[in-house]
Order: structure tokens, then C-alpha cells, then sequence
């Protein structure tokens, strides 16, 4: 839950009267602006407060710390390049700019990663604090900074501090952003310096969004109350590695030198970790006490804010690289578009960095994305090389079951005591809280602590005969790749100034978590793949897919996969390498279970197809070719279903007229599109009646309510001895979502029309599916009548987009503020193409509605022939204040698939420069 400013209402006021007329004032202006819908009519009082906190960008400023001048440019959009004669001057300007643009935002953000939202939000966040705290982010950030980091990156740390402070200096908080003037009314926060560890710490909240298969996990213990083993794997099918390519196809493992290696190799399957999964110690059911502590677990983790996800669910993305020579400059295109929650200000800040003259002493000519609040760039190019990222998925999390006995926990039949330390939580308005936070042996923390009821476990909680006896209850502990020190602060400036193959894989190497898919290209000609990160070992026949049980230690990790048997490929022979979420590499050809979760390989197998079918018709690609792959937004499930669909004889002359509309339909889901929206509320529907309906409380929408078999079942209902269920789920992390895991399920059933799942009870308006056709022709019945009701009686009004909208909120205040500075704050909506497990993957949760849940957060195509005719794009804009011309300007040519011109050389940089603001020592 976002950060909520309405629940302090117990804070004092402001101790002077110059300060209480102050906060009269600022309260007048917000309702100023808010009556009249902007600046441009606010008032003068209104335009200067609001205006106070914008950047200069014109003229020049004095920064002290700087050995020489520094110029940032900024374009037409706002768009900073950043020009210095040393590294530290060249970050020291870095902090400095982010800070003007998004200062707010980059607050908020370390309050969040150190478990201090109180301090600025009041009592509502006292819960996520010590969530936060629990895992302490931030303790393992000071601790990479003092152990771990390089020196030259803690010197970027520190000059990249001291420019935010910088601008800090001196200004109040209605000074820095318009969010602070409206915390100012029950609140007397005040902004406080920044440090190196701020930035360091970001990198694990990106990491906890990112973080694999936790999720999965936790559902899949969840669905044992209601679903036996069998069906329990129906819902989660083997990757399609025979239909949808892995990442890497022209290498393998190579058990005699136990190294990854390009081209041939010792084919490793015999080694292969089983897939099986032996958590929960070896039972086939989960205990019924633990089905309430991961229930409440799972609510624990929904409420923690997002930062760069959807907490871990439904979030992927896309990248690609072609070679040179299928391109039409005999160099390789890159692109990436990375898919992440929306939010406003989007994640993403885009900027330039370049050295006067790259020496020894200034390092750096890079461009791309930045999030504000850490130095240096994390996906972009710089004048030899480009890069992108997607999500590996690679499992680095495990949930353990502890038996608490007295002070400390169960181990190989021992007693040992936990680690333990106190974090006081600071409360605005209220008074602070003292919480203890326990570890075990490993530094795995114990999440169950975080609510008084996750220690208990119920009275029939039944595990294997090995297990001790559970008194009073297991606890849950987490175990965590990246609660562990590391150095990806080192990777972020290697990468910047990698000018080869060889040392971006060196960088990749420091890429401890979160572990992500590392394309590139360079300006040599050479394409590459290289997965890094730190990523566990498990003994045999442990795959990481369920809790595991803490007692026993045949269950704690083994160990890390060595850098050098890490998948990787370099310049494969078919000419380009695709990343989307699919498997890394193909079960046989490697002897380590990366997860068990991977994406199924949808949108990968479709930007490959539509690469093929480029090549193999003898053209070339375009860099505007590549744009447009990323807009593809073909449904790969509606091909499928469709022509069974109209193979359907329907009674209903309504229902019949919207089955007309999937007629030589070809599938694309236009925003405009009749047919789209028709089928999506089809497919929902389908899905809601052959599985939704038959998951666990847990997994379901919230207050959606059923009437269900009080015992397992595997067959309908009988109305006369059930029980009636309400959802838990909020409906943006309900299942079944809909994401291209349900289309591997559905796809394995869709020709065994008596199959189980297609059976669904009847109901006071329905009769009973018993097969394949009848639960089809319920699901469009149902979706005709659901869009008679959300779009109108009129078919030719219907479109995709009136239902499949995008509305950006600001992540705070915008969310559950004031219904005035929501207003003030929050832009939308778009309707939007696209959908979900395309490659537009504009995601939307099928268990919970059509609205846009996650997006391209940004979309680039590099040319490495030219960097000047790369092309990028940003969800939002430059600036993350709310009456700002680059607060949205970007959105809407995001929203119609359009990307920015990109300028990269001194030469382009001028023409397109619009405001020039020089720094001076």
C-alpha cells in the first residue's frame, strides 16, 4: 500500500505563527489550483509556489566541490546531457540535476528502502516499516559501502551526494517539490542530507521487485487446501522448450572443463536437478496452519510499496539484438523495453553523461537510463558498446519453515539461538515503535515476526514423520540473494565504460542481484548474451519450488554457480539473440535448476518469428522495423481459442451478433478494436469458470464471493453441501492473471474437450458445463453481457482501449492523498493497444479486470552504426513535478508507439540543445 498522508491526524502543528500562516496559505493555493485545474489559472500565489520548486535551467549556478565548470544541456523534452572535465564533477553534476527534477520521488524512495516511510507518512506505515526493517535493505547497503565497493565507486557515491546536497542547501521543503508543501500540513518533515548508502540501497528495492519465484511459491503452498498434486501441476506445465527457444541455443555445458562454453559441448542432462520439489518435507499437502501463515504472508508482502514491479508478479520484459548482417547499416540494432509497473514519475530518468575529453581522468561518454538517486547508467550506450536488461526470473529466494523452540530455532537436531537487534521505527505525529527483528544462523530474517498471528500454525498442521513436533508453530524465514552483501554498484560504472565483449562480461560479473538478462552489441559488429548474478545451488532433488523445511540442513543452499558456468553466446550463427522472460537455456544442456518458473517463451517466440520472417523474405532490418516489433500486439491465445469459439453454435442472438465479431478477425488488439475487447472478456471469462472458481480464498479477488465443497473435490459441487468463500487477493495479484502460463494450460487441455477443468458447476442462471464447448459458450455469454453492462448495448461503440486503460498516479499522495492532490497529481487515462503476453505487453489481470497493470516502461532501438538515429522513449517525462511541461510529455507519444530522437554526439547535442545551465566551482 502506498504511502497514505491522511491517517496522521493526531500530528502536532507548527510551533511558530509565521508557520502556521504559511501552511493557511499553501493550504489555499492547493485548493486554488485544484478548483481551476492548473497553474495557468492558480493565481499568482498559486504560479509562484508551485513555480519555486522548479529547476533553473538557464544561466549559471555556483556548486561548491566542483573543480571546473559543467554544462547540461537539456533538449526540447527536458532531457539532460551532462558535459564535465573529471568523474567526480561529471557525478557531482549528476546528483545535482536529478535532484531538480526529482528530488521527491528520490526521497521517498530511501525512506522506503530503509524502513523510515513513517517519518514522512505518519502511522499508516508502520506496518511496511517493519516489513522493511525486518529485511534491513539498508544495514546490507552500509555494509556493501564499507566492505564491498571499489574505490573509485564509492568516490562517484560520494561527489553524486554531495551535488543532491548541493541542491538541497538552503531551501525549504514547499522549495524542492509541491508534495512537501502538502505534507506540510500535518507534518513538519524536513528533507535530510543525502548519502552514498541512499543510492547503494535502491539497488535492492529494485532487486525485491525483480527478486524470481517467491510469488509462485507461496501459491502453489497456497492451492494444496483445494487442489490435489495433479491438478496442481495442470496449473503450472513444464516450459515448451520444443515449440518456444531458449535464450542461448549454440552452447551448453561442459562437464569436463565445468564451464559454460559456445558451440559444442558434453551434453549435461544426466545432472540435471530434479523438478519435482521436495519442500514442505516431502509432503504432497501443505499443513493446514501453514496455509494461514503464507496467506498472511502474502498480505504482508502486497502491502509492501512497489518500487520497480508489480511486487514480484506479472512483470517481464523484452530485449533483442540483430546483427549487422541482417540490418540495413551493417550494424547491429539493439532494442529493450523493460515491462514494470506504471507509475508517475515513471522509474526511468533519462540523461547523458560525457566526458569534455575521455582520459584517465574523466572515464565517461554514456547515455541512456538512470534512476534518479543512484549514479551512473543502467541500460544505454555509451561510444563502443549498448546494452539492455530483462528479468532472468532465476529463483534466488526460499521460504523456510523454522521449529521455534524457547529463544531460538530447530537445526540438525540442535537448539541455536537467533541473531536478534532492536529498530526503533520514528512515527510523524505519533509515538515511536520498538520493534526486534530475528535472524537465523544464515542471516535469513523471520518474516512470520512481522504479524503476531504467522507464528501460530493450526491445531491439524500435519508434516512428515521426520519433522518435530510442532508446539506452538514453524515460523517463516526468508532466504535471499540479495540480503547478502555484493557489488552491482561496481557493475552499473563498468558497464558504463566497458568498450569491448570481454570487459562487459567482466561487468556482468559484479551484476550480483538482481540477476537479469544482459544483451549486447558493439560498434565492431558483435552481438552477445551473458546471464550474471549470484545465483544459489540446491542439493538433488531440491528445486526451490515449495517452503522448505529449516530443520533439516540438506536443505540450505550449496553453494553459487561459478561466473564461468553461467549461460552465455556471442555472435550466434542464426544472427540475432531475443530476450523475454523465457528459459536461459535448455534443461538437457545444463546441470543447474535455474527455477522453475521461467516464462513461457509467448513474446519471445513472436519477436523471433517476426525477425525470421524478415530475414528469410530477403529484407533488412530498420531501425524503425524495430520500433515496430515492439508495438506488435497480435494475441497468441486468441489464435488458438478463436476458431474454436466460431466453430460454436450459439442460441443467443446477442451472444451470436459478438461472436460475429471474432469473423476474419486477425488477432491484433488495437485499441480501437471491437473484436479485442470481446475476446479478452472472453478469455477472462473462460478462465474465471475453469479455474479461477476452483482456486483457494487465498488466490482470488477480494469480496468476490463462491458457494464451494467445504472438503477437497475434484468434480462439481453438490449445492447442497457447501460453504460460502470470499476472495483475499487485491484484483491487480488475483489469479488466474491470465499471463502466458494459463496459455501453455489451457493449450495442453484444449483438444480433450471432456477434460476435468472444463467442467463448472451450475448456478441460479446457469446450467452445469460438463465439456470443452458448453464452458466456451457460457464464458462468451458471460462476456457479452459483462460488456453490455462496462461499454453499452451498441457493439459498434465497443473497443479494446474504452476498456483496457492506462492511468498514472503518483505513487504517494496520488494514490491515497487528498481527492484534491490526487487531482493535482495523478494524469490519465490512455486507452491503450496491446495486452497481455504480447509483445506490447500492456498487462492487465484477467482475475481482476481489463485496466492496465504494467507497461513497456520504456521502449529504445540503438543503432550502433549512428548513435545519433537511436531512437527512445519514457512513460512519463523528465521532471517529477506535477505542473512541470515534461511531467507527462512523453506519455503520449509513448502511448501511439512513437520514440524520440536521440542525441548522442557533441554535434547533435547542440542542434537539439533547447536550455543551457553551466555549474561553476
Amino acid at each position: 500500500m502506498p504511502p497514505n498522508t491522511t491517517a496522521s491526524s493526531g500530528q502536532k502543528p507548527g510551533k511558530s505563527g509565521r508557520k502556521k500562516g504559511r501552511k493557511a496559505r499553501l493550504f489555499l493555493i492547493v485548493l486554488v489550483l485544484a478548483l481551476f485545474g492548473g497553474v495557468a489559472y492558480g493565481g499568482y500565489w498559486g504560479v509562484s509556489t508551485v513555480r519555486a520548486s522548479f529547476p533553473q535551467t538557464k544561466g549559471s549556478l555556483t556548486l561548491d566541490g566542483l573543480s571546473g565548470p559543467v554544462d547540461v544541456k537539456r533538449d526540447g523534452n527536458g532531457i539532460p546531457q551532462i558535459y564535465a572535465s573529471s568523474d567526480e564533477d561529471l557525478f557531482m553534476a549528476q546528483g545535482y540535476v536529478q535532484a531538480q527534477d526529482r528530488f521527491y520521488e528520490m526521497d521517498v524512495r530511501r525512506h522506503m528502502t530503509s524502513g523510515r516511510l513513517s517519518e514522512m507518512f505518519g502511522s499508516s506505515q508502520v506496518k511496511n516499516d517493519e516489513f522493511l526493517r525486518t529485511m534491513g535493505w539498508d544495514r546490507v547497503a552500509k555494509e556493501e559501502y564499507d566492505k564491498k565497493l571499489s574505490a573509485s565507486t564509492k568516490k562517484y557515491l560520494q561527489a553524486y551526494a554531495k551535488g543532491v546536497n548541493a541542491y538541497l542547501k538552503g531551501k525549504d521543503g514547499e522549495d524542492i517539490s509541491l508534495e512537501y508543501a502538502a505534507l506540510g500540513f500535518t507534518n513538519d518533515y524536513k528533507p535530510q542530507e543525502w548519502t552514498p548508502v541512499d543510492s547503494v540501497a535502491w539497488l535492492k528495492a529494485m532487486a525485491w521487485d525483480l527478486r524470481g519465484n517467491m510469488q509462485e511459491e507461496i501459491d502453489r503452498s497456497l492451492m494444496t487446501s483445494r487442489l490435489g498434486p495433479k491438478q496442481i501441476a495442470d496449473l503450472y506445465p513444464e516450459y515448451p522448450y520444443s515449440r518456444n527457444k531458449t535464450i542461448t541455443q549454440e552452447g551448453q555445458y561442459d562437464s569436463v572443463t565445468g564451464s559454460y562454453v559456445q558451440g559444442s559441448g558434453t551434453t549435461a542432462g544426466s545432472g540435471t536437478q530434479s523438478t519435482s520439489g521436495t519442500g514442505l518435507a516431502g509432503n504432497t499437502t501443505a499443513p493446514d496452519g501453514l496455509q494461514s501463515q503464507l496467506s498472511k504472508l502474502y498480505n504482508v508482502l502486497d502491502n509492501v510499496p512497489t518500487a520497480v514491479g508489480v511486487n514480484g508478479n506479472g512483470i517481464g520484459s523484452n530485449s533483442w539484438v540483430v546483427a549487422g548482417k541482417y540490418t540495413i547499416t551493417n550494424k547491429p540494432l539493439l532494442a529493450n523495453d523493460p515491462h514494470l509497473s506504471a507509475s508517475l514519475p515513471s522509474v526511468w530518468y533519462q540523461m547523458g553523461l560525457h566526458c569534455t575529453s575521455v582520459s584517465s581522468k574523466c572515464q565517461y561518454d554514456v547515455s541512456g537510463y538512470t534512476f534518479a538517486g543512484m549514479p551512473g547508467v543502467v541500460i544505454g550506450h555509451n561510444q563502443d558498446i549498448a546494452w539492455g536488461m530483462t528479468n532472468s526470473g532465476v529463483d534466488v529466494t526460499d521460504l523456510y519453515l523454522e521449529k521455534i523452540t524457547g529463544e531460538g530455532y530447530e537445526y540438525d537436531g540442535k537448539v541455536l539461538p537467533f541473531t536478534t537487534r532492536r529498530e526503533t521505527i520514528k512515527v510523524a505525529g505519533g509515538a515511536s515503535k520498538t520493534i526486534v527483528v530475528r535472524e537465523t544462523k544464515d542471516g535469513m530474517p523471520l518474516l512470520s515476526d512481522r504479524d503476531d498471528e504467522l507464528v501460530k500454525v493450526g491445531k491439524k498442521a500435519t508434516v512428515d514423520s521426520g519433522a518435530p513436533d510442532r508446539g506452538d508453530g514453524y515460523a517463516i524465514a526468508l532466504r535471499w540473494t540479495a540480503l547478502d552483501p555484493g557489488n552491482s554498484m561496481d557493475a552499473v560504472f563498468q558497464l558504463d565504460k566497458a568498450s569491448n565483449w570481454s570487459e562487459f562480461r567482466t561487468a556482468s560479473a559484479s551484476f550480483d542481484v538482481p540477476s537479469q538478462n544482459l544483451i549486447y552489441a558493439d560498434t565492431n559488429n558483435h552481438i552477445g548474451y551473458q546471464l550474471p548474478g549470484k545465483i544459489p545451488t540446491r542439493s538433488k532433488g531440491d528445486d526451490g519450488s515449495l517452503p522448505s523445511p529449516g530443520w533439516d540442513s540438506k536443505y540450505k543452499w550449496t553453494g553459487y554457480i561459478k561466473q564461468s558456468e553461467l549461460p552465455y553466446e556471442y555472435d550466434p550463427k542464426r544472427g540475432y539473440i531475443v530476450t523475454a522472460n523465457q528459459a536461459v537455456v535448455d534443461k538437457d544442456k545444463y546441470p543447474y535448476t535455474l527455477t522453475t518458473d521461467w516464462g513461457y517463451g509467448t513474446r519471445s517466440q513472436r519477436i523471433s518469428d517476426l525477425i525470421e520472417a524478415k530475414v528469410k523474405g530477403g529484407g533488412k532490418i530498420s531501425t524503425d522495423d524495430m520500433r515496430q516489433m515492439q508495438l506488435d500486439d497480435s494475441s497468441e491465445i486468441a489464435k488458438l481459442i478463436v476458431p474454436k469459439l466460431l466453430k460454436i453454435d450459439v442460441a443467443d442472438k446477442n451472444v451470436r451478433d459478438a461472436q460475429k465479431l471474432l469473423e476474419g478477425w486477425d488477432y491484433t488488439q488495437d485499441a480501437d478494436s471491437a473484436a479485442a475487447a470481446y475476446f479478452n472478456a472472453t478469455w477472462r471469462n473462460i478462465l474465471k469458470l475453469a479455474f479461477g472458481n476452483k482456486l483457494p480464498k487465498e488466490l482470488r479477488v477480494k469480496g468476490q464471493c463462491l458457494n464451494v465443497a467445504p472438503v477437497d473435490t475434484t468434480g462439481p459441487a453438490d449445492e447442497n453441501q457447501t460453504v460460502r468463500e470470499c476472495g483475499q487477493r487485491e484484483a491487480d495479484q488475483a489469479q488466474p492473471d491470465g499471463g502466458d502460463r494459463w496459455f501453455e494450460v489451457v493449450r495442453k487441455i484444449i483438444d480433450d474437450p471432456n477434460n476435468d477443468w472444463w467442467k463448472a458447476p451450475k448456478t441460479r442462471l446457469d446450467k452445469a458445463a460438463d465439456n470443452r464447448d458448453e464452458l466456451f459458450a457460457r464464458a462468451m455469454k458471460d462476456a457479452r453481457w459483462e460488456l453490455t453492462a462496462k461499454l453499452g448495448k451498441d457493439m459498434d461503440t465497443w473497443s479494446w482501449g474504452r476498456l483496457h486503460r492506462l492511468f498514472l498516479k503518483n505513487q504517494t499522495l496520488g494514490t491515497e492523498g487528498p481527492g484534491v492532490l490526487q487531482y493535482m497529481l495523478n494524469r490519465g487515462p490512455w486507452k491503450l493497444s496491446g495486452g497481455e503476453a504480447t509483445v506490447n505487453a500492456t498487462g492487465w489481470n484477467a482475475a481482476g479486470g481489463y485496466g492496465v497493470v504494467w507497461v513497456p516502461s520504456m521502449r529504445m532501438v540503438v543503432n550502433l552504426d549512428d548513435f545519433d538515429k537511436s531512437k527512445w522513449i519514457n512513460l512519463s517525462g523528465a521532471s517529477g513535478h506535477a505542473y512541470s511541461a515534461h511531467y507527462t510529455d512523453q506519455t503520449d507519444k509513448w502511448a501511439k508507439g512513437e520514440l524520440l530522437p536521440w542525441s548522442f554526439s557533441d554535434k547533435a547535442v547542440d542542434k537539439s540543445t533547447s536550455d543551457t545551465l553551466v555549474l561553476k566551482p
